[in-house]
């Protein structure tokens, strides 16, 4: 049975930038080949659920300000349209057509460079408690069972208003906040990450809660934790990628 993940997807040079996050995700893909991809992204936030139908989703440079080589990429991963509506139908969601965020296709262009694994991407439904999202992970679950991989697409930490040149070290209020999840995600305390904006330099590595959020639906998906990748880029981007078994 897959695991469901939770990657730290970085800035979106992570797609052309040889960092060791970069590296990981290559070597992630070789090792894990599902059916197809279910991707909860924080650069999708929705009121209400949706989910894409879309057969043929376009790739979504939703950025501004990097190289032309960036904007130059392309991602022409299929849809799946049928398993979109299962899981209207199984959430609750409505069907729409969208294409793929940054948030998605940077880290599975990464793990799946040749485009051949269908995804569909479910929409974050930010204004939902923590609980809910966990709620949302458990009912994903069911879908590990016939080899489709459950991932939330965020990132560790994620404060932009402090971003340092890319291969700056990682400061003290970062790594206690990363620290702090990594320590509650092995102990399977549920309960503590339903509290996470309690969290030592919560609020600091997360101005906003988007990018912590797919990490609760990936969470809800699984069970036990372990980090499978650890590293830090700008400083106080903290690019971990949990698996949940």
């Amino acid at each position: 049975m897959l695991p469901s993940l939770f990657i730290s997807h970085g800035s979106p040079m992570l797609a052309l930038t040889p960092t060791p996050a970069h590296h990981f995700l290559r070597e992630l893909g070789s090792a894990l080949r599902p059916k197809a991809v279910v991707v909860v992204s924080a650069h999708w936030e929705t009121q209400h659920l949706q989910v894409s139908s879309s057969v043929q989703p376009v790739t979504m440079h939703d950025f501004g300000g990097f190289p032309d080589a960036l904007f130059a990429l392309q991602y022409p991963a299929p849809g799946d349209p049928e398993l979109a509506i299962r899981l209207a139908t199984l959430l609750d969601a409505t069907p729409v057509e969208r294409d793929l965020d940054h948030g998605a296709w940077v880290p599975l262009s990464l793990m799946y460079p040749n485009a051949d694994v269908p995804v569909v991407s479910l929409s974050l439904p930010s204004r939902w408690s923590n609980t809910a999202l966990m709620q949302l992970g458990e009912q994903l679950a069911t879908l590990r069972q016939e080899g489709i991989l459950v991932i939330g697409s965020g990132s560790l930490t994620h404060n932009l208003y402090e971003l340092q040149p890319l291969n700056s070290e990682m400061p003290e209020w970062v790594d206690r906040f990363a620290e702090w999840v990594h320590a509650r995600l092995v102990a399977g305390d549920r309960d503590a990450l339903n509290h996470w904006q309690e969290a030592p330099e919560a609020k600091r590595n997360h101005p906003t809660p988007e990018h912590f959020q797919p990490l609760l639906v990936a969470l809800g998906a699984g069970t036990t934790a372990t980090r499978q990748h650890h590293s830090v880029e700008h400083g106080v981007l903290a690019m971990d990628v949990y698996q949940f078994a």
